[in-house]
């Protein structure tokens, strides 16, 4: 298989079978030991693809991930979701990975058919971010993360009645609840990571629009891309420490920017909407107007 070719996993039984496992109790739903299976040098530098969702929390697995200005090793349980039809990469450490340990929990979309959790899992950000923005827990957040587990094995693997679905379905919602809670207290405790990246956005977007040789409006994938950072993950992060998302970020220094030359220069709303990125000036106006409450015009003429 070449570097760049992606190998989907269609089931979680498929997946049970190329990693050596027994094949699982349940073909919708499946919880294993992470320290069970070895990781095969033959998978490094290539892409997979599953068809369902995976969430795991995993120690020592021989790989460095950055994380802001930062790296990190897994010496603490560091937790990782991939929802389905996401392609992501792995490399392994042989010599380091021999000790690795953790849990993996498979989850088919068809398992969350007819419940309220079908939808909502969609609306988790952090099924989004990409690998090197996992979520590193503390010893005591990883032991809550372990009994729902726990619990969710229990049920899948005992007797099942018309009780079980349900019963699972809201541990993997409690699971995802803490998870959610979990990331927002990583946002707060990486204050000083967190805020060099604040700067870095200021300093993307200042550049952009200073830049004469750029067209177009600068988007929320182009400073995610600038910072090595997925869009999702960065919108989360800065909302986090600012209340507002990457676009809101971008519209803010874009407003900046056009009040700027609407005052200083002479130049017409429309040699502005250009200037600024827009390909029409009523798409500019209408932005200013619902930033400002006033229009262009309406800004520029009360400076004279």
């Amino acid at each position: 298989m070449s570097q760049n070719q992606i190998h989907r996993v269609k089931s979680i039984a498929e997946f049970h079978k190329m990693k050596g496992l027994p094949s699982p109790q349940h073909p919708l739903i499946s919880l294993f030991d992470y320290g069970t299976f070895k990781c095969s040098t033959e998978i490094n530098h290539k892409n997979f693809v599953f068809d369902f969702y995976h969430i795991s929390i995993k120690r020592s697995i021989g790989a460095t991930f950055k994380y802001g200005q930062n790296h990190y090793d897994f010496d603490d349980g560091v937790m990782f979701f991939i929802a389905p039809n996401q392609v992501f990469g792995i490399e392994t450490i042989e010599e380091i990975a021999s000790a690795k340990s953790g849990w993996v929990l498979m989850i088919h979309p068809d398992f969350l058919w007819n419940t309220p959790l079908a939808s909502t899992i969609k609306h988790y950000d952090f099924f989004d971010y990409a690998v090197h923005e996992a979520l590193f827990l503390s010893e005591k957040e990883e032991a809550i993360l372990n009994t729902l587990v726990k619990n969710i094995e229990m049920e899948y693997s005992g007797n099942l009645d018309k009780f079980t679905q349900n019963i699972i379905i809201s541990q993997i919602e409690t699971l995802l609840n803490y998870s959610d809670r979990f990331y927002q207290r990583q946002f707060l405790t990486r204050k000083v990571s967190n805020h060099k990246i604040l700067e870095n956005v200021e300093r993307i977007i200042d550049d952009y629009f200073n830049d004469d040789n750029t067209t177009g409006l600068p988007t929320v994938q182009f400073v995610a891309d600038s910072l090595n950072m997925s869009p999702m993950y960065l919108s989360s992060l800065l909302k986090s420490l600012t209340g507002q998302t990457t676009q809101q970020h971008i519209h803010e220094k874009l407003i900046e920017k056009a009040k700027e030359k609407l005052s200083t220069t002479a130049l017409t709303v429309s040699e502005i909407a250009f200037d600024l990125g827009f390909e029409h000036s009523q798409s500019f106006s209408k932005l200013f107007k619902t930033k400002t409450n006033l229009s262009p015009l309406e800004f520029r003429s009360s400076f004279n």
